[in-house]
């Protein structure tokens, strides 16, 4: 978690009262409306952490695909290293066949 969205998620709760507070005082606050005002702060509270936690796993997920790619990448490489080895031997056997059937057939 990045210190942008800890504040982020600090004015949203704080915007969450301002709103409720302001919006209820229009319809003559009374006391008994600090529980709807308490309601609207736990559900911001909520939901700020929600998608707190969203962006930790997709963080995760992401490190994982890096991970994995990684090891797909050197695994190829050493595909292609191990493929590139067989194939000179098969060209040197190839070219020696070839020079010894160019021989005979010259003789």
């Amino acid at each position: 978690m990045e210190t942008r969205d800890i504040v982020f998620s600090i004015v949203m709760v704080v915007s969450a009262f301002v709103l409720t507070y302001v919006w209820l005082g229009r319809f003559k606050y009374s006391p008994a409306n600090s529980l709807i005002v308490l309601a609207a702060i736990v559900m911001v509270g909520a939901l700020a952490a929600m998608l707190l936690s969203l962006d930790m796993r997709m963080r995760k997920i992401e490190q994982q695909l890096d991970l994995r790619e990684r090891s797909l990448r050197i695994n190829i490489q050493s595909v292609e290293d191990n493929m590139g080895k067989k194939m000179d031997t098969v060209t040197n056997v190839v070219d020696d066949a070839m020079e010894t059937f160019n021989r005979r057939n010259y003789r």
